[in-house]
């Protein structure tokens, strides 16, 4: 593959994943709007999260088959061509069951393509680190569009024709995708690895099997479930939690635009200068396998959770409306690096041709995530108010601690 063919096919799933990050920022400042419109209190509107998940999930099961089956390039297009007639549905401002329905189609459609753009960019075999961090930031700048736009709708009287724009955006991916990638398989892209005739002979069935028995799949798998919660979560509802605790206006919708914009600044200017972490004394003391060559720069996650943990804090306790919103800014710059390392480190654990499978399948949880925890979260705030936001962001962030230790003491099962 050239260098101008690589930055070409950067761009082109950069754009598909911006589509994603525009997605999942645009719920959030539209939650109020929703509840108004269809009269439901926190935990009907929440089932919009569980739904969604659904979806996710049952794209990411059927990933490994279609993958398998059609290549990337078809499974992509098709994907991201579901995602226009999802948007037409909720464009209208249908029953709410429809809505629903409709989120549905478009998390399943979201997963398909989630999985192939990381798989690919993964599966290129330079620059794999520097273009992860570029693919997920350029997912962080639709996140960061998104609220501006939405929130604005939300004001409107026609509040769901967000999703006509929504619509525009999807065609444009499908006709990039179309253009580019042509409905061939990564492989015609990608010079295939010493494994590609195993990978050819081999059934979805038994990929299934040998993507089950890799350990280091599973522990990152929940670290992703709760590292998209925290996101999905403080996207979604820190509109909500400043609306009513903070006597935040309709502006305070933009806070979650400065949430997803630290995100985006987190993924382009921490990513190149977290390799230097090891010389900080607060890690000299670290176990064995955290200086490993095999996590590098890995570790400065325990850092960024930590001091995410004590943003969060201030903004439980800190009862000021500028305050909260500057903090939950930082709190995105400073998880922003967290899925592309991550998605770097399984990169380097398993065999590579059962990559695209495996994010396919760590890609599943994410979304398990971002319904789970947004739905706990409405579902406590029905009884016990809005407030529970900041707690449970905080244990949130505690869990993905504990979990990070496991996945930096995964062992390597790569065969290439």
């Amino acid at each position: 593959m050239s260098i101008r063919n690589e930055k070409i096919y950067l761009a082109i799933l950069s754009y598909n994943l911006a589509t994603a990050g525009w997605n999942d920022g645009t719920l959030g400042p539209l939650l109020p709007r929703i509840q108004e419109h269809y009269h439901i209190g926190y935990t009907a509107v929440s089932i919009l999260f569980v739904v969604s998940c659904v979806g996710f999930m049952v794209g990411a099961v059927s990933n490994v088959y279609l993958s398998h089956r059609l290549g990337f390039g078809k499974t992509i297009t098709l994907a991201a061509a579901a995602q226009i007639p999802a948007y037409i549905t909720m464009a209208v401002a249908p029953p709410y069951p429809v809505f629903c329905i409709a989120l549905f189609f478009n998390g399943f459609a979201v997963s398909l393509q989630d999985a192939g753009s990381n798989s690919f960019i993964a599966s290129i075999p330079r620059n794999e680190k520097v273009n992860m961090g570029i693919l997920h930031a350029i997912y962080g700048v639709g996140a960061f569009a998104s609220p501006f736009v939405s929130t604005q709708f939300s004001q409107q009287k026609h509040w769901s024709f967000h999703y006509f724009i929504s619509t525009g955006i999807s065609i444009i991916n499908v006709a990039l995708l179309l253009y580019v990638f042509r409905l061939k398989s990564q492989s015609h892209f990608i010079p295939e690895t010493s494994h590609s005739e195993q990978q050819q002979q081999t059934t979805s069935d038994n990929l299934y099997k040998r993507i089950l028995r890799q350990k280091s799949v599973h522990i990152m798998s929940f670290f992703i479930l709760v590292y998209v919660g925290v996101e999905v979560t403080i996207g979604g509802w820190i509109f909500t939690y400043l609306l009513e605790e903070r006597g935040g206006g309709p502006s305070a919708g933009y806070v979650s635009s400065g949430f997803f914009g630290g995100l985006t600044l987190g993924r382009l200017v921490l990513l190149p200068i977290n390799d230097k972490v090891p010389a900080l004394t607060i890690l000299k003391r670290c176990h064995e396998v955290l200086m490993s060559k095999q996590i590098g720069h890995t570790r400065v996650i325990y850092i960024y959770s930590f001091l995410a943990i004590a943003l969060e804090f201030t903004v439980w306790f800190v009862p000021n409306l500028i305050g909260n919103a500057v903090a939950v800014s930082l709190v995105g710059l400073l998880l922003g690096p967290f899925y592309p390392i991550a998605m770097n480190v399984i990169a380097g654990l398993v065999p590579r041709w059962l990559l695209p499978g495996s994010i396919g399948w760590i890609g599943a949880f994410g979304p398990i995530g971002a319904a789970l925890l947004p739905f706990m979260t409405g579902a406590l705030a029905s009884k016990y108010g809005v407030q529970v936001l900041q707690p449970l962001l905080i244990a949130m962030m505690a869990a993905q601690i504990v979990l990070w230790f496991f996945v930096t003491r995964a062992k390597v099962t790569r065969e290439d």
